[in-house]
């Protein structure tokens, strides 16, 4: 395996996390280094190191693969990082140089498989030999075995709507246990190649979560072989997949990842399950609901709590009225928010919302598993299937979503202002000094006049580093991460349940890292 870092060099270097615009990919119980791996493995498992590391690199090299232009003799070109590798020597050095992050990430989550198989039973085993559903994919195990047929299309019918509005983007998950989640990883990546979609995908032991573009066609028959999967066709139907309108320049390429959690709540699957979740609502019984609440003359005094467990710049541009809209930069700030707050939820009813409804899986499960609601209800497909129902509705404002659109318009409501000037103003743009990746909400005339960072101190920097000699790293640092408390404490209920919009955070709010939510 050709690299240019030494042996022992490559494991010592600092864990990074993998990183997608639209799901949090950071699972913090694994970076460590990986001489303290090793020394946390039993004698068994110590000698099938290197057997994992080896697949786990061979696996992640793999999901770089890219057709090869049809002129020339190779039939495989690998991109990673925003650059084209020609030759296996150069992905191969570049992946050791440059990914020996994710590769210690994926050689973990292989040890920990192989140490689950280790202690498995024999009689676990002949019994699972016997399981027809298992027996059937691992004789057809190929990952081509499961490609949809695509002989019948020109590639230019695969590849239309992209860089324009004829395409789509889908949004979906699925829990449900999966034993080998590294093949599905292969699989997925093979698949969204094969049909020329971009997006990001996350797989977990408990399942996948998705959200991919590109052309009608493509996106038609990617949802076709999920359907068709047998792991999946149980638990997924059509209606699970969000649709909206977009193509593969949404997103600026495709990551698929294996990790703990398939929506990084920070907390193992195995303490906080998803088959423990609230109630599910339909989007008609969640209406009636909102409707009921917003009718009582007290909300003070009303026994429920409409909660939206999405991030903070999220709800500031739309959000259900009469919402409590945690102040927190990411969900997996949501246990710590429920456990500060936990006063807050006694004795109530909670309708719980986020975008398509993978959060409150496990966030409903969370605040269940305190004791102290009565009752805990979820909004089944989140807002997007909510507003598809009633576009009118209760929720007002735009739609965050995690890639480059930012956010989806179903009405003409504007929640939010601009952070210089205070016109209205909702729509995102990243913060203009490279290394803070913050979100800001500036109008045209403001940008027109030079304003276009989330503060004082990283417009200051921009300027600096603009007319200074060009710098290899810049320390993020600005006012927004330094004034926003990481889990903020609820005064009371009244103070932010109200039938109008709560007032918004004042310029330079601390906005996601869009390098992954």
């Amino acid at each position: 395996m050709p690299s240019s870092t030494a042996p022992g060099q490559e494991d010592d270097q600092e864990a990074c996390i993998l990183r997608f615009s639209d799901l949090d990919l950071k699972d913090k119980s694994l970076i460590n280094s990986s001489n303290t791996l090793k020394a946390e493995l039993d004698g068994s498992t110590k000698k099938k190191y290197s057997f994992a590391k080896k697949k786990a690199f061979a696996l992640f090299v793999k999901t770089k693969q890219v057709p090869a232009p049809s002129y020339e003799c190779k039939e495989k070109w690998w991109k990673c990082c925003q650059q084209l590798f020609m030759n296996q020597t150069s992905i191969h050095r570049h992946v050791a140089t440059q990914h020996a992050d994710d590769i210690y990430h994926q050689t973990a989550f292989i040890l920990k498989q192989l140490a689950a198989t280790l202690s498995t039973s024999k009689s676990v085993t002949s019994a699972n030999k016997k399981n027809p559903l298992k027996e059937y994919l691992t004789h057809s195990h190929e990952v081509s075995a499961w490609l949809p047929d695509t002989s019948c299309f020109s590639p230019d019918e695969l590849k239309s709507g992209q860089g324009s509005e004829e395409g789509e983007v889908l949004l979906y998950y699925c829990y449900c246990d999966l034993e080998d989640p590294q093949w599905i990883c292969a699989w997925q990546t093979a698949l969204c190649q094969h049909l020329h979609l971009t997006g990001k995908i996350r797989i977990a032991t408990e399942g996948i979560n998705g959200t991919v573009g590109g052309s009608k066609l493509a996106t038609r028959l990617y949802v076709e072989a999920m359907l068709s999967y047998p792991l999946f066709k149980d638990y997924l139907c059509k209606e699970d997949f969000k649709i909206s309108r977009g193509g593969a320049h949404c997103f600026p390429e495709l990551r698929v990842g294996v990790f703990e959690e398939i929506v990084p709540m920070g907390i193992s699957p195995n303490k906080i399950s998803y088959k423990k979740p609230g109630i599910h609502l339909s989007p008609g019984e969640f209406h009636k609901e909102v409707e009921k609440f917003l009718s009582q003359a007290d909300k003070e005094q009303s026994d429920t709590i409409l909660l939206d467990c999405r991030n903070f710049y999220e709800s500031k541009i739309g959000r259900f009225q009469g919402c409590l809209a945690p102040d927190i930069r990411k969900f997996s700030y949501f246990p710590s928010y429920v456990d500060t707050n936990l006063e807050l939820f006694r004795e109530k009813r909670v309708l719980m919302y986020c975008t398509g409804g993978i959060r409150c899986e496990r966030g409903s499960a969370y605040l269940k598993a305190k004791g102290v609601c009565k009752e805990v209800f979820q909004l089944k497909g989140g807002i997007h299937k909510y507003l598809e129902e009633f576009p009118d509705g209760f929720y007002k404002g735009k739609l965050f979503v995690f890639d480059e659109r930012y956010a989806l318009c179903y009405n003409s409501d504007v929640l939010s202002e601009c952070s210089y000037c205070g016109a209205q103003w909702d729509q995102y743009k990243l913060c203009s000094t490279p290394q803070c990746r913050q979100l800001v909400l500036t109008c045209p005339a403001c940008q027109g006049q030079g304003f276009t960072a989330c503060c004082v101190t990283c417009q200051d920097k921009g300027d600096r580093q603009a007319s200074g000699p060009t710098q290899d790293s810049f320390k993020e640092e600005c006012e927004c991460t330094a004034r926003r408390p990481r889990i903020p404490r609820e005064v009371s209920q009244h103070a932010q349940l109200s039938v109008n919009p709560a007032p918004e955070p004042s310029v330079g709010e601390d906005g996601p890292l869009l390098v992954f939510q």
